[in-house]
Protein backbone atom coordinates (compact mmCIF):
# COMPACT_ATOMS: atom_id res chain seq x y z
CA UNK A 1 0.00 0.00 0.00
CA UNK A 2 1.26 3.89 -1.16
CA UNK A 3 1.55 5.89 1.61
CA UNK A 4 0.61 9.48 1.34
CA UNK A 5 1.85 12.92 3.04
CA UNK A 6 -0.69 14.30 5.30
CA UNK A 7 -0.74 18.35 5.75
CA UNK A 8 -1.94 19.49 8.81
CA UNK A 9 -3.30 23.16 9.35
CA UNK A 10 -4.55 24.65 12.47
CA UNK A 11 -5.61 28.04 13.02
CA UNK A 12 -7.20 28.86 16.51
CA UNK A 13 -10.32 32.03 17.31
CA UNK A 14 -7.26 33.85 18.64
CA UNK A 15 -5.14 33.63 15.60
CA UNK A 16 -8.23 35.61 13.37
CA UNK A 17 -7.45 39.01 15.43
CA UNK A 18 -3.68 39.36 14.35
CA UNK A 19 -2.82 41.48 11.74
CA UNK A 20 -0.54 39.16 9.44
CA UNK A 21 -2.09 37.11 7.46
CA UNK A 22 0.76 34.19 7.85
CA UNK A 23 -1.15 31.76 9.89
CA UNK A 24 -4.56 31.94 7.91
CA UNK A 25 -5.73 28.47 6.66
CA UNK A 26 -5.27 28.97 3.72
CA UNK A 27 -1.28 30.66 4.35
CA UNK A 28 -0.38 27.48 5.72
CA UNK A 29 -2.37 25.36 2.58
CA UNK A 30 -0.47 26.92 0.63
CA UNK A 31 3.15 26.95 1.84
CA UNK A 32 2.71 23.36 2.81
CA UNK A 33 1.99 22.64 -0.85
CA UNK A 34 4.54 24.21 -2.28
CA UNK A 35 6.89 22.03 -0.23
CA UNK A 36 5.71 18.87 -1.78
CA UNK A 37 8.05 17.14 -4.48
CA UNK A 38 6.40 16.82 -7.91
CA UNK A 39 3.57 14.07 -7.99
CA UNK A 40 3.47 13.27 -4.37
CA UNK A 41 0.05 12.36 -2.78
CA UNK A 42 -0.80 14.48 -0.07
CA UNK A 43 -3.99 14.73 2.11
CA UNK A 44 -4.51 17.69 4.43
CA UNK A 45 -5.96 17.59 7.47
CA UNK A 46 -7.61 20.78 9.17
CA UNK A 47 -9.35 22.22 12.31
CA UNK A 48 -10.03 25.29 11.76
CA UNK A 49 -11.32 27.56 14.94
CA UNK A 50 -9.68 24.91 17.80
CA UNK A 51 -6.94 25.83 20.02
CA UNK A 52 -3.48 23.95 20.35
CA UNK A 53 -3.67 23.30 24.24
CA UNK A 54 -4.84 19.94 23.71
CA UNK A 55 -5.54 17.28 21.00
CA UNK A 56 -8.65 15.97 22.29
CA UNK A 57 -11.17 18.43 21.12
CA UNK A 58 -9.71 18.53 17.25
CA UNK A 59 -11.21 16.17 14.86
CA UNK A 60 -8.91 16.95 12.02
CA UNK A 61 -6.33 15.53 14.18
CA UNK A 62 -7.95 12.52 16.08
CA UNK A 63 -8.67 11.78 12.18
CA UNK A 64 -4.95 12.12 10.86
CA UNK A 65 -3.68 9.84 14.43
CA UNK A 66 -6.08 7.28 13.20
CA UNK A 67 -4.92 7.10 9.68
CA UNK A 68 -0.69 6.94 10.67
CA UNK A 69 -2.15 4.31 12.94
CA UNK A 70 -3.67 2.02 10.05
CA UNK A 71 -0.57 2.94 7.85
CA UNK A 72 -1.81 5.27 5.68
CA UNK A 73 0.64 8.03 6.34
CA UNK A 74 4.77 8.20 5.97
CA UNK A 75 5.30 11.82 7.11
CA UNK A 76 3.52 14.84 8.41
CA UNK A 77 3.91 18.52 7.29
CA UNK A 78 3.21 21.24 9.53
CA UNK A 79 4.16 25.48 8.94
CA UNK A 80 4.94 25.70 12.50
CA UNK A 81 5.50 23.16 15.18
CA UNK A 82 2.87 25.13 17.23
CA UNK A 83 0.10 24.02 14.18
CA UNK A 84 0.61 20.93 15.74
CA UNK A 85 0.47 21.12 20.03
CA UNK A 86 1.74 23.97 22.06
CA UNK A 87 1.36 21.63 25.19
CA UNK A 88 5.17 20.50 25.52
CA UNK A 89 4.00 17.12 27.27
CA UNK A 90 1.53 16.43 24.92
CA UNK A 91 3.62 17.02 21.72
CA UNK A 92 6.26 14.52 23.14
CA UNK A 93 3.56 11.43 23.97
CA UNK A 94 2.19 12.49 20.23
CA UNK A 95 5.53 12.14 18.70
CA UNK A 96 6.54 9.18 20.36
CA UNK A 97 3.59 7.39 19.39
CA UNK A 98 3.95 8.43 15.51
CA UNK A 99 7.84 7.55 15.86
CA UNK A 100 6.09 4.02 16.56
CA UNK A 101 3.84 4.13 13.48
CA UNK A 102 7.15 5.32 11.42
CA UNK A 103 5.75 8.72 10.73
CA UNK A 104 7.73 11.89 10.82
CA UNK A 105 7.07 14.92 11.77
CA UNK A 106 8.54 17.98 9.39
CA UNK A 107 8.03 22.00 9.96
CA UNK A 108 9.15 24.44 7.00
CA UNK A 109 9.63 27.39 9.28
CA UNK A 110 11.80 25.73 11.86
CA UNK A 111 14.20 23.19 9.37
CA UNK A 112 16.38 21.41 11.97
CA UNK A 113 17.07 17.69 11.85
CA UNK A 114 15.17 16.16 15.29
CA UNK A 115 16.93 13.13 14.52
CA UNK A 116 20.00 14.56 16.25
CA UNK A 117 19.82 15.66 20.15
CA UNK A 118 20.78 19.36 18.75
CA UNK A 119 17.53 19.16 16.65
CA UNK A 120 15.70 17.95 19.68
CA UNK A 121 16.50 20.19 21.78
CA UNK A 122 15.99 23.08 19.67
CA UNK A 123 12.77 21.67 18.93
CA UNK A 124 11.68 21.51 22.66
CA UNK A 125 12.91 24.65 23.12
CA UNK A 126 10.30 26.17 20.63
CA UNK A 127 7.29 24.40 21.97
CA UNK A 128 7.80 25.54 25.59
CA UNK A 129 7.88 28.94 24.90
CA UNK A 130 4.77 27.96 22.45
CA UNK A 131 3.45 27.03 25.73
CA UNK A 132 4.62 29.78 27.39
CA UNK A 133 2.55 31.77 25.00
CA UNK A 134 -0.47 30.06 25.31
CA UNK A 135 -0.35 30.22 28.99
CA UNK A 136 0.16 34.13 28.76
CA UNK A 137 -2.61 34.20 26.83
CA UNK A 138 -5.08 32.51 29.04
CA UNK A 139 -3.78 34.49 31.85
CA UNK A 140 -4.70 37.56 29.85
CA UNK A 141 -8.11 36.83 28.91
CA UNK A 142 -8.73 35.61 32.53
CA UNK A 143 -7.89 39.05 33.43
CA UNK A 144 -9.78 40.72 30.82
CA UNK A 145 -13.28 38.57 31.63
CA UNK A 146 -12.92 39.70 35.54
CA UNK A 147 -12.08 43.35 34.48
CA UNK A 148 -15.29 43.34 31.72
CA UNK A 149 -17.20 41.84 35.00
CA UNK A 150 -16.44 44.52 37.06
CA UNK A 151 -17.09 47.01 35.03
CA UNK A 152 -19.78 46.25 33.28
CA UNK A 153 -23.05 44.73 33.38
CA UNK A 154 -22.94 42.54 30.76
CA UNK A 155 -23.23 38.65 30.32
CA UNK A 156 -19.75 37.42 29.88
CA UNK A 157 -20.20 34.33 28.04
CA UNK A 158 -19.13 30.37 28.76
CA UNK A 159 -22.04 30.07 31.74
CA UNK A 160 -25.25 28.90 30.92
CA UNK A 161 -28.41 30.79 32.67
CA UNK A 162 -31.32 28.88 32.31
CA UNK A 163 -34.78 31.30 31.65
CA UNK A 164 -31.79 33.61 29.55
CA UNK A 165 -30.21 34.05 25.96
CA UNK A 166 -27.54 36.69 25.16
CA UNK A 167 -28.53 38.97 22.58
CA UNK A 168 -26.05 41.98 21.23
CA UNK A 169 -27.19 45.09 22.95
CA UNK A 170 -25.59 48.22 23.19
CA UNK A 171 -25.55 49.62 27.00
CA UNK A 172 -24.36 53.35 27.88
CA UNK A 173 -22.20 53.49 24.49
CA UNK A 174 -20.90 50.19 24.82
CA UNK A 175 -21.46 46.78 23.03
CA UNK A 176 -21.80 43.39 23.94
CA UNK A 177 -24.00 40.61 25.30
CA UNK A 178 -27.44 41.35 27.21
CA UNK A 179 -29.33 38.38 29.06
CA UNK A 180 -32.83 38.53 27.66
CA UNK A 181 -35.95 36.00 28.54
CA UNK A 182 -36.27 32.65 26.64
CA UNK A 183 -38.45 30.18 26.46
CA UNK A 184 -38.11 28.89 29.93
CA UNK A 185 -38.51 32.38 31.54
CA UNK A 186 -42.09 31.54 32.98
CA UNK A 187 -40.38 28.36 34.14
CA UNK A 188 -38.67 30.17 36.44
CA UNK A 189 -40.90 32.51 37.63
CA UNK A 190 -43.80 29.70 38.22
CA UNK A 191 -41.41 27.76 40.13
CA UNK A 192 -40.53 30.91 42.46
CA UNK A 193 -44.55 30.96 42.77
CA UNK A 194 -44.66 27.80 43.94
CA UNK A 195 -41.32 26.90 46.22
CA UNK A 196 -42.41 30.19 48.10
CA UNK A 197 -45.48 28.66 49.80
CA UNK A 198 -44.44 26.87 52.97
CA UNK A 199 -45.56 23.28 52.46
CA UNK A 200 -43.92 23.01 49.00
CA UNK A 201 -40.89 20.99 48.57
CA UNK A 202 -38.70 21.17 45.31
CA UNK A 203 -40.05 17.61 44.84
CA UNK A 204 -43.49 19.09 44.57
CA UNK A 205 -42.53 21.93 42.38
CA UNK A 206 -41.21 19.32 39.90
CA UNK A 207 -44.17 17.02 40.00
CA UNK A 208 -46.57 19.88 39.19
CA UNK A 209 -44.19 20.64 36.27
CA UNK A 210 -44.53 16.86 34.90
CA UNK A 211 -47.84 16.26 36.08
CA UNK A 212 -48.73 19.42 33.87
CA UNK A 213 -46.30 18.57 30.52
CA UNK A 214 -44.40 21.39 31.08
CA UNK A 215 -41.26 20.74 29.72
CA UNK A 216 -38.27 22.18 32.45
CA UNK A 217 -35.47 20.25 30.64
CA UNK A 218 -32.39 22.54 29.49
CA UNK A 219 -32.26 20.68 26.49
CA UNK A 220 -33.45 17.25 24.66
CA UNK A 221 -30.11 15.18 26.28
CA UNK A 222 -30.11 17.14 29.77
CA UNK A 223 -32.37 16.72 32.39
CA UNK A 224 -33.47 19.23 35.57
CA UNK A 225 -33.45 17.91 39.10
CA UNK A 226 -33.74 19.18 42.04
CA UNK A 227 -30.50 19.99 42.31
CA UNK A 228 -30.95 22.21 39.42
CA UNK A 229 -33.95 24.05 40.45
CA UNK A 230 -31.77 24.75 43.66
CA UNK A 231 -29.30 26.23 42.63
CA UNK A 232 -31.74 28.54 40.40
CA UNK A 233 -33.81 29.45 43.20
CA UNK A 234 -30.84 30.83 45.07
CA UNK A 235 -29.23 32.50 42.57
CA UNK A 236 -29.14 36.53 42.66
CA UNK A 237 -29.12 36.54 38.94
CA UNK A 238 -33.38 35.68 39.13
CA UNK A 239 -34.54 39.00 41.02
CA UNK A 240 -35.27 42.02 40.58
CA UNK A 241 -32.67 43.53 42.81
CA UNK A 242 -34.10 46.27 45.49
CA UNK A 243 -32.71 47.99 48.51
CA UNK A 244 -34.05 44.99 50.76
CA UNK A 245 -31.95 42.66 48.38
CA UNK A 246 -28.80 44.60 48.48
CA UNK A 247 -28.98 44.40 52.56
CA UNK A 248 -29.22 40.86 51.93
CA UNK A 249 -26.79 40.33 50.12
CA UNK A 250 -24.63 42.43 52.17
CA UNK A 251 -25.74 40.47 55.61
CA UNK A 252 -24.49 37.27 53.80
CA UNK A 253 -20.62 38.82 53.80
CA UNK A 254 -20.88 39.09 49.82
CA UNK A 255 -18.78 42.00 47.91
CA UNK A 256 -20.69 44.14 46.07
CA UNK A 257 -19.63 46.48 43.71
CA UNK A 258 -21.94 48.37 43.15
CA UNK A 259 -23.92 51.11 45.46
CA UNK A 260 -26.90 50.60 46.54
CA UNK A 261 -28.17 53.18 44.28
CA UNK A 262 -27.63 50.69 40.94
CA UNK A 263 -30.00 48.25 43.05
CA UNK A 264 -33.09 49.98 40.89
CA UNK A 265 -35.83 46.80 41.68
CA UNK A 266 -35.64 46.16 37.40
CA UNK A 267 -31.90 44.23 37.16
CA UNK A 268 -30.92 41.49 38.39
CA UNK A 269 -27.48 40.50 39.71
CA UNK A 270 -24.51 38.08 38.70
CA UNK A 271 -22.47 36.44 41.06
CA UNK A 272 -18.86 36.56 39.91
CA UNK A 273 -15.75 34.35 40.95
CA UNK A 274 -12.21 35.49 41.27
CA UNK A 275 -9.05 33.30 40.30
CA UNK A 276 -8.77 32.64 44.37
CA UNK A 277 -12.31 31.45 45.13
CA UNK A 278 -13.43 34.90 46.55
CA UNK A 279 -16.95 35.79 44.80
CA UNK A 280 -19.18 39.36 44.46
CA UNK A 281 -21.89 40.51 43.14
CA UNK A 282 -22.37 42.97 40.07
CA UNK A 283 -25.50 44.07 39.17
CA UNK A 284 -26.44 43.21 35.64
CA UNK A 285 -27.99 44.97 32.68
CA UNK A 286 -30.95 42.44 32.22
CA UNK A 287 -34.06 42.14 33.75
CA UNK A 288 -34.98 39.94 36.94
CA UNK A 289 -37.41 37.15 36.40
CA UNK A 290 -38.85 37.88 40.07
CA UNK A 291 -39.80 40.53 42.28
CA UNK A 292 -37.47 41.00 45.40
CA UNK A 293 -40.28 40.18 47.68
CA UNK A 294 -40.93 36.64 46.85
CA UNK A 295 -37.14 36.13 45.72
CA UNK A 296 -36.26 37.11 49.84
CA UNK A 297 -39.43 34.63 50.81
CA UNK A 298 -37.66 32.10 49.13
CA UNK A 299 -34.27 32.36 50.55
CA UNK A 300 -35.65 32.88 53.92
CA UNK A 301 -37.21 29.55 53.36
CA UNK A 302 -34.16 27.68 51.86
CA UNK A 303 -32.52 29.31 54.86
CA UNK A 304 -34.97 28.25 57.23
CA UNK A 305 -34.19 24.34 55.62
CA UNK A 306 -30.61 24.07 55.81
CA UNK A 307 -31.00 25.37 59.30
CA UNK A 308 -34.16 22.62 60.60
CA UNK A 309 -33.79 19.39 57.82
CA UNK A 310 -36.75 17.49 56.98
CA UNK A 311 -35.71 14.90 58.86
CA UNK A 312 -37.42 10.69 58.57
CA UNK A 313 -37.49 11.38 62.65
CA UNK A 314 -40.71 13.43 61.80
CA UNK A 315 -42.66 10.76 61.44
CA UNK A 316 -42.36 10.40 65.12
CA UNK A 317 -42.54 13.51 66.25
CA UNK A 318 -43.59 16.49 64.49
CA UNK A 319 -40.98 18.66 67.01
CA UNK A 320 -38.36 16.67 65.37
CA UNK A 321 -35.84 19.15 64.44
CA UNK A 322 -37.16 22.04 65.96
CA UNK A 323 -36.45 21.04 69.83
CA UNK A 324 -33.47 22.12 71.78
CA UNK A 325 -32.21 21.48 74.84
CA UNK A 326 -32.94 25.20 77.60
CA UNK A 327 -29.40 24.79 78.89
CA UNK A 328 -26.96 23.93 76.17
CA UNK A 329 -28.80 24.75 72.94
CA UNK A 330 -27.94 21.31 71.92
CA UNK A 331 -30.42 19.27 69.96
CA UNK A 332 -33.13 16.98 71.91
CA UNK A 333 -33.22 13.74 69.90
CA UNK A 334 -36.87 11.48 70.00
CA UNK A 335 -35.22 8.06 72.37
CA UNK A 336 -37.65 5.02 73.39
CA UNK A 337 -37.62 2.50 76.12
CA UNK A 338 -39.92 -0.46 77.23
CA UNK A 339 -41.22 -1.90 80.23
CA UNK A 340 -40.08 -5.37 81.35
CA UNK A 341 -42.42 -7.19 79.40
CA UNK A 342 -42.09 -5.25 76.04
CA UNK A 343 -45.98 -4.76 76.21
CA UNK A 344 -45.91 -0.51 76.34
CA UNK A 345 -42.99 2.21 74.94
CA UNK A 346 -42.31 5.27 76.12
CA UNK A 347 -40.87 8.68 74.56
CA UNK A 348 -38.23 10.78 76.55
CA UNK A 349 -35.71 13.38 74.88
CA UNK A 350 -32.22 12.68 74.65
CA UNK A 351 -29.83 15.59 75.01
CA UNK A 352 -26.85 15.52 72.46
CA UNK A 353 -25.15 18.18 74.48
CA UNK A 354 -24.55 15.98 77.27
CA UNK A 355 -22.31 13.70 75.11
CA UNK A 356 -19.77 17.38 74.37
CA UNK A 357 -16.64 18.16 75.73
CA UNK A 358 -17.79 20.12 78.65
CA UNK A 359 -21.62 18.45 78.84
CA UNK A 360 -24.35 19.52 79.34
CA UNK A 361 -26.36 18.83 83.24
CA UNK A 362 -28.01 15.79 81.94
CA UNK A 363 -28.59 12.90 79.05
CA UNK A 364 -32.71 12.40 79.48
CA UNK A 365 -35.01 15.08 80.10
CA UNK A 366 -38.23 13.88 82.32
CA UNK A 367 -39.98 16.46 80.24
CA UNK A 368 -42.34 13.92 77.98
CA UNK A 369 -42.64 14.92 74.36
CA UNK A 370 -46.30 14.02 74.43
CA UNK A 371 -46.29 17.49 77.07
CA UNK A 372 -44.30 19.32 74.97
CA UNK A 373 -46.24 18.69 71.81
CA UNK A 374 -49.47 19.68 73.76
CA UNK A 375 -47.75 22.88 75.15
CA UNK A 376 -46.37 24.12 72.03
CA UNK A 377 -49.94 23.22 70.05
CA UNK A 378 -51.76 25.31 72.31
CA UNK A 379 -49.16 28.19 71.73
CA UNK A 380 -49.48 27.85 68.20
CA UNK A 381 -52.95 28.51 68.31
CA UNK A 382 -53.30 31.05 70.87
CA UNK A 383 -50.20 33.20 67.88
CA UNK A 384 -52.48 32.30 65.50
CA UNK A 385 -55.62 34.60 67.24
CA UNK A 386 -53.37 37.10 68.10
CA UNK A 387 -52.14 37.32 64.16
CA UNK A 388 -56.16 37.58 63.34
CA UNK A 389 -56.40 40.19 65.89
CA UNK A 390 -53.69 42.01 64.95
CA UNK A 391 -54.79 42.25 61.31
CA UNK A 392 -58.26 43.29 62.19
CA UNK A 393 -56.98 45.91 64.30
CA UNK A 394 -53.97 48.80 63.70
CA UNK A 395 -50.72 46.93 63.12
CA UNK A 396 -49.14 47.54 66.62
CA UNK A 397 -45.34 47.81 66.99
CA UNK A 398 -43.29 44.60 67.33
CA UNK A 399 -41.56 44.39 70.38
CA UNK A 400 -38.83 42.06 69.79
CA UNK A 401 -38.44 43.80 66.63
CA UNK A 402 -37.76 47.09 68.94
CA UNK A 403 -35.95 45.29 71.08
CA UNK A 404 -33.31 44.17 68.15
CA UNK A 405 -33.50 47.77 66.97
CA UNK A 406 -32.00 48.96 70.30
CA UNK A 407 -29.28 46.48 70.15
CA UNK A 408 -28.16 47.45 66.62
CA UNK A 409 -28.44 51.22 67.74
CA UNK A 410 -25.94 50.32 70.64
CA UNK A 411 -23.64 48.20 68.42
CA UNK A 412 -23.21 51.11 66.29
CA UNK A 413 -22.53 53.36 68.93
CA UNK A 414 -19.82 51.14 70.45
CA UNK A 415 -18.43 50.67 66.90
CA UNK A 416 -18.43 54.19 66.39
CA UNK A 417 -16.47 54.58 69.59
CA UNK A 418 -13.82 52.32 68.86
CA UNK A 419 -12.90 54.00 65.58
CA UNK A 420 -12.76 56.98 67.36
CA UNK A 421 -9.55 55.10 69.12
CA UNK A 422 -7.25 54.07 65.98
CA UNK A 423 -6.48 56.99 65.14
CA UNK A 424 -4.11 56.79 68.93
CA UNK A 425 -3.79 53.08 69.00
CA UNK A 426 -0.64 51.54 69.20
CA UNK A 427 -0.05 48.53 66.76
CA UNK A 428 -1.03 46.24 70.00
CA UNK A 429 -4.24 48.04 70.89
CA UNK A 430 -4.93 49.13 66.85
CA UNK A 431 -5.05 44.81 66.38
CA UNK A 432 -7.77 44.69 69.72
CA UNK A 433 -9.74 47.30 68.28
CA UNK A 434 -10.10 46.06 64.97
CA UNK A 435 -10.58 42.38 66.23
CA UNK A 436 -13.09 44.01 68.39
CA UNK A 437 -15.10 45.29 65.59
CA UNK A 438 -15.25 42.65 63.25
CA UNK A 439 -17.09 40.82 65.91
CA UNK A 440 -19.32 43.72 66.36
CA UNK A 441 -20.05 44.14 62.78
CA UNK A 442 -20.89 40.90 62.48
CA UNK A 443 -23.04 40.76 65.34
CA UNK A 444 -25.18 43.75 63.81
CA UNK A 445 -24.81 42.11 60.39
CA UNK A 446 -27.05 39.32 62.10
CA UNK A 447 -29.59 41.36 64.03
CA UNK A 448 -30.23 43.68 60.53
CA UNK A 449 -30.80 40.04 58.70
CA UNK A 450 -33.23 38.87 61.45
CA UNK A 451 -35.06 42.28 61.23
CA UNK A 452 -35.45 42.18 57.77
CA UNK A 453 -36.55 38.78 57.71
CA UNK A 454 -39.30 39.72 60.70
CA UNK A 455 -40.09 42.53 58.51
CA UNK A 456 -40.74 40.48 55.43
CA UNK A 457 -42.70 37.85 57.28
CA UNK A 458 -44.61 40.03 58.68
CA UNK A 459 -45.95 41.75 55.59
CA UNK A 460 -46.52 38.59 53.89
CA UNK A 461 -48.41 36.52 56.77
CA UNK A 462 -51.65 35.05 55.64
CA UNK A 463 -53.29 33.39 57.71
CA UNK A 464 -56.05 31.55 55.84
CA UNK A 465 -53.57 28.79 54.84
CA UNK A 466 -52.63 28.47 58.23
CA UNK A 467 -56.29 28.57 60.34
CA UNK A 468 -57.70 25.87 58.25
CA UNK A 469 -55.10 23.21 58.99
CA UNK A 470 -54.39 24.15 62.60
CA UNK A 471 -58.80 23.85 62.72
CA UNK A 472 -58.50 19.86 61.80
CA UNK A 473 -55.05 19.40 63.88
CA UNK A 474 -56.01 16.15 64.76
CA UNK A 475 -57.03 14.68 61.41
CA UNK A 476 -53.69 15.82 59.93
CA UNK A 477 -50.39 13.03 59.55
CA UNK A 478 -47.51 14.04 61.44
CA UNK A 479 -45.69 14.90 58.49
CA UNK A 480 -48.23 17.84 57.81
CA UNK A 481 -48.14 18.99 61.48
CA UNK A 482 -43.96 18.89 61.24
CA UNK A 483 -44.76 21.27 58.08
CA UNK A 484 -47.09 23.81 59.56
CA UNK A 485 -44.61 23.86 62.77
CA UNK A 486 -41.93 24.65 60.93
CA UNK A 487 -43.86 27.28 58.91
CA UNK A 488 -44.85 29.24 62.52
CA UNK A 489 -41.42 28.54 64.62
CA UNK A 490 -38.07 29.24 65.00
CA UNK A 491 -36.97 27.19 67.81
CA UNK A 492 -38.69 25.11 71.06
CA UNK A 493 -36.37 25.08 73.72
CA UNK A 494 -37.08 22.48 76.43
CA UNK A 495 -35.40 22.14 80.30
CA UNK A 496 -36.94 20.34 83.28
CA UNK A 497 -35.97 23.56 85.57
CA UNK A 498 -37.71 25.68 83.21
CA UNK A 499 -40.21 24.66 81.20
CA UNK A 500 -40.97 25.43 77.34
CA UNK A 501 -40.04 28.67 75.83
CA UNK A 502 -41.35 29.18 72.14
CA UNK A 503 -39.60 31.43 69.64
CA UNK A 504 -41.93 31.71 66.94
CA UNK A 505 -40.95 33.12 63.01
CA UNK A 506 -44.03 34.60 62.27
Amino acid sequence: MKKITAIYVRRSVSDRDKDNNSLSIDSQKADCIKSLGEGEEYHIYCDDGKSGKDIEHRPAFQQMMADAKEGLIERIIVKKYDRFSRNMREYLNVTDLLDSYGVSVVSLTEPFNTATKEGRMMRNTLLNFAEFERETIAGRVADAYSTRSLETGFYQGGKFYYGYMPERRTVNGKNGSVLVPSDKADVVRMAYQLYKAPEISLADVLNYFRSNGIDVNRTAKSNMDRSHFSRILESPLYVRADKDVYQYLVSKGYEVVDDVEAFDGVHGCFRHKRPDGSEYIKVGYHEGLVDAETWLTVQDKKSRNKRIPNSSGAKNSWLVGLVKCGHCHYALSLMYSWNVTKTKQWRYFGDHGAYRAKGCIKKRLKTRPDEVEQIVFQAMKERLESLVIAKAEQQKPDSEAESIKVEIIRLDDEIHKLMDKLADADNVLFGYIQDRVNVLHSKKSELEEKLRAKVRKHKEIDTAPLADPMSRWDTLTVDEKHALAITMIDIVYVSDEYGVEIQFSI
